[in-house]
């Protein structure tokens, strides 16, 4: 696909690529030059929220029925912070 550079060093990106790759406006993006000459490397920086929208949910086949993972998590704290002063039970 070739695109074209404005005045204004702005480049339209194809649609083709923006649907693959879930670029909106705002998405940003990293360029990097490579060792070859004219070729520059352009990776697409997820949003924050995309991001954690992708890893929602992700975790859940770890859970244990019937667990309850802040309480958990409540409990090891407490355990690390007795440790920690030199008071472990």
């Amino acid at each position: 696909m070739i695109t074209r550079v404005t005045g204004k060093n702005q480049i339209t990106v194809p649609a083709e690529v923006a649907a693959r790759e879930g670029i909106v406006p705002g998405t940003r993006f990293d360029w990097q030059f490579t060792e070859q000459e004219h070729v520059i490397m352009v990776r697409v920086i997820p949003a924050p929220g995309a991001l954690a929208a992708s890893l929602r949910g992700r975790g859940r086949q770890f859970r244990r029925r019937g667990s309850d993972p802040v309480a958990n998590l409540h409990k090891e704290r407490e355990r690390e912070e007795r440790e920690r002063r030199g008071t472990a039970s």
